[in-house]
């Protein structure tokens, strides 16, 4: 089958030279048994770049790995930057290679922005500008590691962030009543049972271990909202904007969390 835009932005370990388990560092926490470095291999790591544990992880003390996603940024440097040579083959690539993740990570969460505003019939008055700020964002995707090691992200990122905030303002408008904002609140631990959170603006909101059990979060915008250990049992997540698929895994749920389309519900759910 042919890849599309959709599945390009989805991490393929089996084309990953395990950049994730490299670059990154992490520290014994709640979310990983041990500390580790950047460039330091995770003692998980095996000599084909698979994980050893990965259909245990959670068990095994290593949460942290299954609430992250490359959206697709490890075989694209793995396989189009670096054409399919690995750290291992070629050991003084590995310090590039890991500063280009770093980058390449960022562009394809921008991507993964870009087409799923694309999709929002909604923000139809803004489609033209985002076809061409992912026009934009894709050809630098391709560019060599040296020319991404000197990108200036941040400009990157701020161009496109002004077209999400318009695609925002446009589809959460569709979810009827005043527009409401809780851009970066602290909800951390909020009983927010039931809450009409219907159409609210929750970009950056911090909503750790927050208890939304039945909450209506259809049509909000939950683009970097953290919800690890919040409690999405019951609520309406339908049409929900720019979340993804490590923020669910972050999250705790049941049978009747209801996901947007194209969305997997966690393992660790309950039923």
């Amino acid at each position: 089958m042919p890849e599309t835009r959709e599945s390009a932005l989805r991490g393929d370990c089996a084309n990953c030279f395990g950049l994730c388990c490299v670059a990154l560092p992490f520290a014994k926490s709640a979310d990983f048994a041990v500390d580790k470095a950047p460039g330091e291999p995770c003692r998980n790591l095996q000599e084909d770049f698979r994980c050893g544990i990965h259909t245990r992880l959670r068990p095994s003390g290593f949460q942290g790995c299954t609430v992250y996603d490359c959206f697709g940024a490890g075989q694209q440097v793995s396989q189009v930057t670096f054409g399919g040579v690995s750290w291992r083959e070629v050991p003084e690539t590995a310090g590039r290679m890991y500063d280009v993740f770093y980058v390449m990570r960022q562009l394809h969460e921008l991507l993964y922005y870009l087409t799923e505003a694309l999709a929002r019939p909604a923000a139809r008055p803004v489609h033209a500008d985002l076809r061409g700020a992912l026009d934009r964002v894709e050809a630098l995707t391709r560019s060599s590691a040296d020319t991404l090691k000197q990108l200036r992200v941040p400009e990157v990122r701020a161009d496109v962030n002004r077209l999400l905030l318009r695609t925002s303002e446009l589809v959460r408008a569709t979810a009827g009543g005043k527009p409401r904002s809780r851009r970066g609140a602290d909800l951390i631990g909020k009983r927010l049972r039931g809450a009409k959170l219907r159409g609210t603006d929750l970009r950056g909101a911090l909503l750790i271990a927050a208890d939304l059990t039945g909450a209506d979060l259809s049509l909000a915008d939950l683009i970097g909202a953290d919800l690890r250990d919040a409690d999405l049992s019951g609520a309406d997540l339908t049409g929900a904007l720019f979340l993804t698929q490590p923020q669910l895994n972050a999250a705790r749920g049941n049978a009747d969390t209801r996901v947007p389309e194209g969305f997997e519900r966690p393992a660790h759910w309950t039923a």
